[in-house]
């Protein structure tokens, strides 16, 4: 253990050996959040001992607040934890490589070969695994985050708010945030979060929870500066190759906007990215939106990979002069790198004040009322997912209600993982499709 200023210091692990790790853990990082952070706690808390039980969950803890992947967060934060700023950009960028080049793939796919029977079977039986994963999702979340009758009034005013009345996400999140703080001051006891349970049976910390000095405010504006350069410089480059109207433009805009407003993970944004990519950009339909999603699901990597998904097509379909392949290899790659940029940003700026930001009432009381909205949001994706698939033609598409409801039980049930379910709905559609 080393020390500085009379404070101990976490040992440093190999870099050859943490690496190794961050690069594995890129290729088995399925399951979505929940099996990303297990995963995690499993290995370095558990077997490797890198990091303890109580820093696992305060730095998680931390994440959870930020916009953006929390278990990419955290991997970020865990890598510089161990190896310093190299360490987590190492981390944070091999947990999403791997599901890069798989998820060009599946995207060039889906636009080139998409009109063949066997991929529109395939692509069928993914449009319906997708309504019963995010019903699960209202379900499991709503169970976590509604333990009163107030919060529950927050998700069924989002509802409302984004189906009845067609408010924009960000506003109905800042809403919520602004309604948390202020009814916490009457009845704080309905904005305490649960503690959450720990992940498994930890070890002594090897970050010892000591008190550290804040570093000085000029490095965060250092930091700050870095990070508006390598978004500024990319960004400048599009825009004097291509001009402002061009659809890489617009992709880098839009996504790095909506990375800064994922709050409550990816199936509450993609309810957002939904209604502006189909219905004002156009990039692609509502129907290729819920076969993104599905990709997603079966890859390595965060959730929202699917925006990388959204990129390629919309950059694919609105190519002109440019060879559509090059052209779309490009709108993904720029969303990938938009998307997921700030989430180092907000790791490096933010984790000298995990505590602060852990202990912040406030806070607590905003990520609260978010969350309660968020199983509205999600509730809201769920129908507009429906609508498209289960009245494709204008009428009940029975079988794909059917599939619907049989994975749905598969996964309240008996837990089948995605990476199970969504290839067995795929042949599932594909064998129904060619009867």
């Amino acid at each position: 253990m080393r020390r500085s200023k009379g404070h101990l210091l976490p040992p440093r692990v190999p870099f050859a050996e943490a690496f190794r790790f961050w690069l594995k853990l890129g290729f088995i990082n399925f399951g979505g959040p929940a099996g990303q952070i297990a995963i995690m706690h499993r290995e370095l808390v558990e077997r490797k001992q890198w990091i303890g039980e109580e820093q696992f969950l305060r730095a998680l803890n931390f994440c959870m607040f930020l916009p953006g992947p929390e278990a990419q967060q955290l991997a970020i934060y865990i890598g510089s934890r161990l190896n310093g700023t190299l360490g987590g950009v190492v981390a944070g960028s091999f947990f999403v490589i791997p599901s890069i080049f798989v998820m060009l793939f599946l995207s060039w796919l889906a636009v080139a070969r998409g009109d063949l029977p066997v991929i529109r079977g395939l692509f069928y039986g993914i449009q319906c695994v997708v309504i019963a994963i995010v019903a699960e999702a209202v379900l499991r979340i709503g169970r976590r985050a509604l333990h009163h009758r107030a919060l529950v009034a927050f998700a069924a005013g989002a509802f409302v708010a984004l189906y009845v009345f067609k408010i924009h996400f960000p506003w109905v999140i800042l809403a919520a945030a602004i309604a948390g703080v202020l009814l916490h001051r009457r009845w704080p006891h309905i904005f305490r979060p649960r503690t959450p349970a720990p992940a498994g049976q930890g070890t002594p910390a090897v970050f010892p929870a000591t008190a550290v000095a804040y570093p000085p405010f000029s490095r965060a504006v250092k930091i700050a500066a870095l990070f508006l350069v390598l978004w500024l410089v990319p960004f400048a480059a599009l825009y004097a190759w291509r001009g402002g109207s061009d659809v890489l433009v617009a992709v880098s805009l839009f996504f790095t906007k909506a990375a800064f407003v994922t709050f409550g993970g990816a199936y509450a944004v993609l309810s957002y990215i939904a209604d502006v990519a189909v219905n004002h950009f156009h990039w692609l339909d509502a129907r290729q939106m819920v076969e993104g999603l599905g990709l997603a699901e079966t890859t390595p990597g965060p959730l929202i990979m699917v925006t990388q998904y959204v990129g390629f097509l919309g950059a694919w379909k609105l190519h002109g002069a440019h060879d559509p392949l090059p052209n779309a290899v490009l709108g993904a790659l720029v969303t990938t790198y938009v998307t997921f940029l700030p989430s180092f940003f907000f790791i490096f700026v933010g984790s000298p004040y995990i505590e602060a930001l852990a202990a912040n009432r406030r806070l607590q009381a905003a990520l609260t009322g978010i969350t309660s909205a968020v199983v509205g949001v999600i509730l809201n994706l769920a129908v507009f997912f429906a609508g498209k698939v289960f009245f494709a033609n204008g009428s009940l598409d029975r079988f794909a209600l059917a599939l619907a409801a049989i994975s749905f039980v598969l996964l309240l049930r008996f837990k089948v993982p995605m990476y199970v379910l969504v290839p067995a709905a795929a042949l599932t559609g594909l064998a129904w499709r060619l009867l």
